[in-house]
């Protein structure tokens, strides 16, 4: 199993799964002509996709899903109430196109099982997905206001987490930000913090060599090395030896991250 953070951030999300017969990208937060760009960046064909994966919908996730649809006759799959959120937004998506995928379930495509978790975001039925093959597992998580001990069961143990660390609170605070966007990004349904991502990995990652792309990070209240710092430092505390295995995703860079095997 192999993955591609193809873009994190407000401008646009995409992240990229395979494996050997199949291939997904967890939403479309792009145009077009930008997600037909990343793929070659990374050597993959758009013909190829098995599906595309929608955790909600707003629109630096949805962006290019509707395009990329019906231009390439991809699958989507998205639960009952997202499906409904996304109705006018991604145009005319074909019904034999159109799949659910209902909270808290697993679907398996041969090898690989792909699991979906309920999150806390600001949208119609938000959620997220872990894919599992063989003894591997890699957790994708980047829009939720908290980690609840629920979400923290599901990934716990990951090879490899792709997990927001959106802000630095006292950045956010001292920002330009509207008070209103401000009590949003940080109410119980807006983005991790740097201090919170810290503390759940904390709680879930295991004592094995495990990569932790920290995504979703603001461009206007967050830090390369703020959010570095934050995770690498708690882990370290909890006696988890962190430095060697952290990585920090650059969303300022135009370059997805290269394909990396879980």
């Amino acid at each position: 199993m192999r993955f591609s953070v193809l873009a994190s951030g407000s401008t646009g999300n995409s992240i990229y799964v395979e494996n050997d017969n199949h291939a997904f990208i967890v939403d479309a937060g792009l145009s077009g002509k930008k997600m037909e760009q990343l793929f070659a960046k990374i050597d993959r064909d758009m013909k190829q996709l098995s599906g595309i994966l929608v955790t909600h919908e707003h629109s630096d996730h949805i962006k290019g899903i509707g395009v990329l649809a019906r231009k390439y006759n991809v699958p989507v799959y998205a639960n009952a109430k997202t499906w409904q959120a996304m109705d006018g937004l991604v145009g005319d998506i074909p019904i034999e196109q159109r799949f659910e995928f209902a909270m808290e379930t697993v679907k398996h495509f041969g090898s690989l099982a792909i699991e979906s978790f309920a999150v806390s975001h600001d949208a119609a039925d938000p959620m997220f997905y872990s894919f599992h093959e063989n003894d591997r597992k890699l957790v994708i998580i980047t829009d939720t206001g908290y980690v609840s001990d629920r979400m923290k069961g599901i990934i716990r143990g990951a090879d490899s987490f792709v997990f927001e660390s959106n802000h630095d609170v006292n950045m956010l605070q001292m920002g330009r930000y509207p008070w209103s966007i401000k009590r949003r990004i940080l109410s119980d349904v807006g983005h991790v913090s740097n201090e919170d991502a810290a503390i759940a990995m904390s709680e879930v990652v295991f004592e094995k060599p495990t990569n932790i792309y920290l995504s979703h990070l603001s461009k206007d209240n967050n830090m390369k090395e703020l959010a570095r710092m934050s995770v690498t430092q708690t882990l370290q505390s909890c006696g988890i030896i962190a430095g060697e295995y952290v990585h920090l995703l650059d969303t300022d860079a135009e370059e997805p991250t290269k394909l990396v095997t879980v």
